[in-house]
């Protein structure tokens, strides 16, 4: 299992669901990993469940600029190169109408899932070594609208501008720039829509989205994982400016 044998990666939201998950396979293939987060208590459990000491982790809030040029130069300074990049921090905003969103709520959402992203691809993929992977977590809202989550949806179908956009200037340097579209997965961010959605019956949205995937159910946070752990590997050398759905048949329900 060396797959990421001495490659370095960055995952953004390293500490949730998805992030820790995509950590743990990373590191079981070799790789050295830099957890990057905007809470340190989070950083330092991620870091004790993963237990391995090629993992260490950096405090950022991923909208600001020289937070994300921090995490950068830490990642350079313990590891002295970065080959992988999973922009993959999030947030899901609330669940409202349009009519009725909260601004605020609309800007913390566009903040981090989008400029977010574009912050991240303008300070790390210039580091990067030649032959990279970046790998962008969108959604299956990045491909379909769904009611109620207007902020989110916009913002995850921003980034595949981003995406395509970074995988033509970067493909110079053999450097590939894909994203992930996952359907419902089982972490925070969905017991929270979930919670939103149906406040005295939670299970009852849950159940909604699982009517809506032909598999029946929700991803696991590893099953992203291994999609992304293609992605970073060679064995995807030749894939860039791609949208690779995850979602157990839902976007063609």
């Amino acid at each position: 299992m060396n797959t990421l044998k001495d490659k370095v990666a960055i995952i953004t939201g390293g500490s949730g669901g998805i992030g820790k998950a995509t950590a743990r396979l990373f590191l079981d293939h070799g790789a050295k990993v830099m957890l990057v987060g905007r809470t340190e208590s989070k950083l330092k459990n991620a870091i004790k469940e993963l237990d391995n000491p090629n993992t260490s982790y950096c405090i950022a809030d991923v909208s600001q600029s020289k937070d994300v040029k921090n995490y950068v130069s830490e990642t350079l300074a313990t590891y002295g190169k970065i080959d992988i990049f999973f922009n993959n921090a999030g947030i899901e905003g609330t669940f409202s109408p349009i009519a009725e969103y909260p601004e605020d709520i609309f800007d913390q959402v566009i903040s981090v899932n989008l400029k977010g992203v574009f912050l991240g691809c303008q300070y790390v993929i210039p580091k990067m070594t030649n032959g990279g992977s970046v790998i962008i977590t969108s959604s299956v809202a990045g491909l379909k609208g769904y009611k109620g989550l207007g902020a989110y949806a916009a913002s995850k179908h921003a980034v595949i501008g981003i995406m395509r956009t970074a995988a033509l200037e970067f493909a110079d340097r053999n450097i590939r720039v894909n994203s992930v579209h996952p359907g419902p997965v089982h972490t925070r961010m969905m017991r929270s829509i979930e919670k939103d959605i149906s406040p005295g019956n939670p299970k009852e949205a849950q159940q909604g989205f699982e009517a809506g995937v032909p598999f029946g159910r929700y991803a696991e946070p590893e099953e992203i994982g291994e999609l992304v752990l293609f992605l970073a590997s060679d064995e995807s050398k030749y894939i860039t400016g791609t949208t690779q759905v995850i979602d157990g048949g839902m976007i063609v329900a």
